[in-house]
């Protein structure tokens, strides 16, 4: 029964071959349209998720105070309110997984004939921890380096490429000012962060040899940010109460004064951009869902067509015994059939058209499983609901009426 409505509603459709492609040109676009704003959508909320997990996880950043001489206020970071001690200290409350205090500036390096400006880091071994940041090539210092202050640091890959070439950087030597530095590893690549900045601009190295022989400062152990990674994301908002709380006794602040530090929860930051893309992804979608809705209604057109040319075939079949629910079945099927062959068209040329926005404009896009079977059943639904009213027309027909319709 199935084989033979089949058969006759693909000849029905092949009697008008340019109405049933016309007809289904609206699926076409509208799931082609669909699957392609799914993908991009989805391909954002995938970089974001890599800029996420590139700056660790359960993070908060501690900056030091702001000075404001005259009353201009500095940015953070700008006056030495947070110490070695205040890490210390922080590190022995409940829920902290890791600490790392950060003294960072921006200097000029030398090697050879190249030079390059970049971000050095000094700080403790637990800062890879606390960062998440695997070594790509050689070894960390340790903490017999960091008791020395010896000269030795990681570079980042961007740091690597300008000032050592295409050259294992691993072993090599690098001059910032007339002090030699050996580089005894090179970082994971991590890219940008949610800011834009490029995190492999970076050079690493022990917090003393940072203090003692880069930066120097007047104030001893004093250090411009302190990493902290809480144990778990549930730990995060005692923790947070519980950094404040220490540092504000520490600094012997007031009841009521200003915090002479600023707390920074990244895990929070990254929520809020990853929803934000989220919400973009489902925006998207939601509009290119407009043009199924566009196919849809123009699939109900043609079928309310097909039903008044076919009035007199429906009537002959009513007569020599045809139920109302085959006639139903029939015009439904063939709804059914243009919705689902102009899927098939729509997520080729949808899938083709990530995989061109991927290779052409260096797109991060996301062709998911879900996305496809999503675009197949909403395909199969619109067939359903937009060829419902016209097949229930036909089935509904007056066999003596429809007999006599010219």
């Amino acid at each position: 029964m199935l084989g033979a409505m089949l058969h006759e509603a693909w000849r029905a459709m092949g009697a008008n071959r340019l109405r049933t492609l016309l007809t289904m040109l609206g699926m076409v676009i509208g799931v082609g349209a669909v699957v392609l704003m799914m993908a991009i959508g989805q391909g954002a909320q995938y970089a974001v998720q890599q800029t996420i997990s590139s700056m660790g996880s359960n993070v908060f950043v501690v900056l030091s105070g702001f000075t404001s001489p005259g009353g201009v206020r500095s940015g953070s970071g700008s006056a030495p309110t947070l110490t070695v001690a205040d890490a210390n200290a922080i590190a022995e409350l409940d829920g902290v997984e890791t600490v790392a205090p950060v003294h960072w500036g921006s200097v000029q390096m030398v090697h050879g004939a190249n030079n390059w400006n970049a971000w050095v880091h000094g700080t403790v071994p637990a800062y890879f921890d606390a960062r998440s940041w695997p070594i790509a090539d050689g070894a960390t210092f340790t903490d017999s380096d960091l008791r020395a202050a010896t000269r030795v640091a990681l570079v980042g890959r961007t740091v690597a490429q300008n000032l050592f070439g295409d050259e294992n950087p691993v072993g090599k030597t690098f001059r910032i000012g007339q002090a030699p530095f050996t580089v005894l590893g090179m970082l994971a690549p991590k890219g940008q962060n949610l800011e834009g900045r490029d995190q492999d601009d970076i050079v690493v190295m022990p917090l003393t040899t940072a203090q003692r022989k880069v930066f120097g400062t007047p104030f001893q152990g004093s250090v411009r940010q302190i990493l902290v990674k809480a144990s778990s994301p549930e730990a995060m908002p005692v923790v947070e109460k519980s950094m404040e709380a220490l540092l504000r006794q520490r600094h012997r602040l007031r009841e009521g004064a200003e915090n002479d530090f600023t707390l920074r929860n990244l895990t929070a930051v990254a929520d809020t951009a990853a929803e934000t893309t989220r919400v973009m992804s489902l925006l998207l979608g939601a509009i290119a869902s407009v043009s199924l809705l566009v196919g849809g209604i123009g699939i109900m057109n043609i079928m309310l067509v097909s039903v008044t040319e076919r009035t007199r075939e429906i009537g002959i079949r009513m007569a020599i015994g045809a139920r109302e629910r085959d006639i139903l079945a029939q015009f439904l099927l063939e709804a059914i059939i243009i919705s689902v062959i102009g899927c098939a068209i729509g997520l080729i040329l949808g899938v083709g058209g990530a995989l061109l926005a991927n290779q052409l404009a260096r797109m991060t896009v996301v062709v998911s499983g879900s996305s496809v079977l999503a675009a197949f059943g909403v395909a199969a639904g619109v067939g359903v609901f937009f060829g419902f009213y016209p097949a229930r027309k036909a089935a509904r027909l007056d066999p003596i009426e429809a007999l006599r319709y010219q």
